[in-house]
């Protein structure tokens, strides 16, 4: 791409990713509370007034405002511009890997609602269905439009949606069967039932061989960084952790780069006859 057309187009992207971003702040907070999405407006958890229009803008609002509200001057958590600010990251790097493409306005959808999952999940342990269901829905389309943009005759429909439709029972069947050995061999529950429908979901929007591979991330990533973590904050052992968080890294990272990944790893350890 000219440079001239990236760096215009780049900082359109990340200004669309942060202002998601503001909006996915906001699905955090009202969905596990019941509270509807969209309607009051955005307003200070604090005072309740409602948040100005230049107030409102992400990252450089909270910046503005020296991370405090202009009415009652409690502070506003850092957390807010970060997720603004990470989810403009996010945008930037599927754009530059996928350039103007339809992989382009899927993964973007797709990490929306990884990240919303991943910060609902942390906060508060649980996932709710109304996500991992929509977004579920959303991969097994995704599929759809993908295969009619290859094949518009509709055998690349029939094809992406078997894709979809398999990647999604996959993923809900091997967790729940990762969930129930787990349980007989521990004698509790060790995984919950939102782990296995997020699965489902990245298996509709990935595929299953892709969710196999973003499933082995997630398990690395958290060993090396739930453990990490335990250790450094001396939790005991069998400490329930979030697992959505890294199944979501997981999913990011294979999105992004799952074929690289998978191609080299077949050159490397699969010998050519």
């Amino acid at each position: 791409m000219n440079i001239w057309l990236e760096v215009p187009a780049s900082i359109i992207v990340f200004a669309l990713g942060a202002s998601l971003g503001s909006f996915i702040n906001v699905v955090v907070y009202r969905l596990p509370a019941r509270l509807s999405v969209l309607w009051p407006p955005s307003r200070c958890p604090h005072c309740l007034n409602t948040l100005k229009a230049y107030d409102n803008v992400p990252v450089l609002g909270w910046l503005w405002l020296r991370g405090r509200c202009r009415y009652c001057h409690n502070k506003i958590s850092l957390r807010y511009p970060l997720v603004e600010a990470a989810t403009g990251i996010i945008f930037l790097i599927v754009f530059w890997v996928f350039q103007f493409s339809l992989f382009t306005i899927g993964y973007w959808a797709f990490c929306c609602w990884l990240l919303a999952l991943a910060l609902i999940d942390w906060d508060t342990m649980t996932l709710p269905n109304r996500l991992t269901k929509s977004g579920l829905v959303l991969g097994i389309t995704f599929q759809m439009i993908l295969g009619y943009s290859i094949n518009p005759t509709g055998v690349g429909v029939v094809k992406h949606l078997i894709v979809g439709i398999g990647g999604a029972v996959v993923g809900l069947w091997l967790f729940d069967a990762i969930a129930l050995l787990g349980s007989l061999a521990f004698g509790k529950t060790v995984m919950g039932a939102g782990d296995a429908k997020l699965a489902a979901m990245m298996g509709a929007w990935l595929g299953w061989r892709y969710l196999l591979l973003a499933s082995f991330i997630a398990c690395a990533l958290g060993v090396i960084l739930g453990g990490g973590a335990m250790m450094l904050s001396r939790q005991q052992m069998g400490q329930k952790i979030p697992f959505g968080p890294f199944l979501a890294l997981g999913a990011v990272i294979t999105a992004l780069s799952g074929e690289f990944m998978l191609s080299h790893y077949m050159r490397l350890f699969i010998p050519v006859s």
